[in-house]
């Protein structure tokens, strides 16, 4: 397990790119309070199959001109040497020195990934291409990627990501510690020492939280899936009930030596900003 004794245990807060002029305006003024927090840096998303990549690249400069680190997404899917090369160059023009790999999601129809199979491989090329110009995170997936044949090869695939030059990992939001402080107790076993930041998704809404748990993998457990069904229609219900539970789940995870938390913010910055109060307190 990772020391309890970490006294840089920081934040980072990850957006997706707005997709309107309200959209935009509201990710400034959410940005604008989420900075306040001197966080690590700010990711941003990637749509599947690259399908915000100028919007992607647009608010990652945004950014980064305002004094935070910005840390884009980079997608296998639909990506070929020259447009990752292109981007690369674009980014470090830019002063970006973090980018986000992973393997990305298939669009509907689409059948295959492009040039890069799997994240491991546009590790070693942004390696190779770039040098260690870039610090690299990857994904993590304490219980499981959904699409993996097994848990085993599961996490051959994450050390294959290390071994091909990831800094850090992120990992996959949960609400069992348990899954996360065994997936270290895993990667020590193997002598992967990067860090492993959760990620946290606040709970604002069920419908929304199952939706995307059921796309990610991201378990639910029963008693937390009954618990939100009881509480109906009753948001405020939900959101206070929620607050508490993921403050206590953050809490637990930096005691037990977690090296940061990374939140999936939604573009929103009150249910984060309330989790945090709750740690300082």
């Amino acid at each position: 397990m990772q020391s309890k004794e970490n006294h840089s245990q920081q934040f980072s807060f990850e957006f997706y790119p707005p997709k309107t002029e309200g959209g935009a305006t509201n990710l400034q003024l959410v940005h604008a309070k989420l900075a306040e927090q001197n966080p690590e840096f700010f990711s941003v998303t990637f749509g599947a199959g690259g399908s915000t990549r100028d919007k992607t690249f647009d608010t990652v400069v945004d950014i980064q001109q305002k004094g935070i680190s910005a840390a884009p997404h980079l997608s296998c899917v639909a990506s070929t040497k020259v447009n990752i090369r292109a981007i690369l160059k674009n980014y470090q023009e830019h002063g970006i020195s973090k980018i986000v790999a992973l393997r990305g999601d298939l669009p509907s129809g689409m059948m295959s990934a492009g040039e890069f199979r799997y994240a491991n491989e546009l590790v070693a090329f942004i390696r190779q291409e770039t040098g260690d110009d870039f610090q690299i995170h990857v994904a993590a997936y304490p219980e499981v990627h959904p699409q993996a044949s097994s848990a085993t090869e599961d996490f051959k695939n994450f050390k294959r990501k290390v071994e091909a030059g990831a800094n850090a990992a992120i990992t996959q939001y949960f609400y069992n510690a348990e899954a996360y402080f065994y997936f270290i107790d895993l990667c020590e076993k193997n002598g992967i020492t990067i860090p492993i930041v959760p990620g946290i998704m606040p709970i604002t809404q069920y419908a929304q939280l199952f939706r995307f748990s059921e796309m990610c993998g991201a378990d639910i457990p029963r008693w937390l899936r009954k618990r939100l069904e009881g509480f109906g229609d009753d948001r405020a219900s939900i959101q206070a009930f929620g607050l508490d539970l993921v403050s206590n789940l953050c809490q637990r995870l930096l005691d037990g030596g977690a090296p940061g938390l990374h939140f999936y913010t939604m573009n929103q910055s009150a249910p984060t900003l309330a989790i945090l109060e709750n740690l300082q307190r």
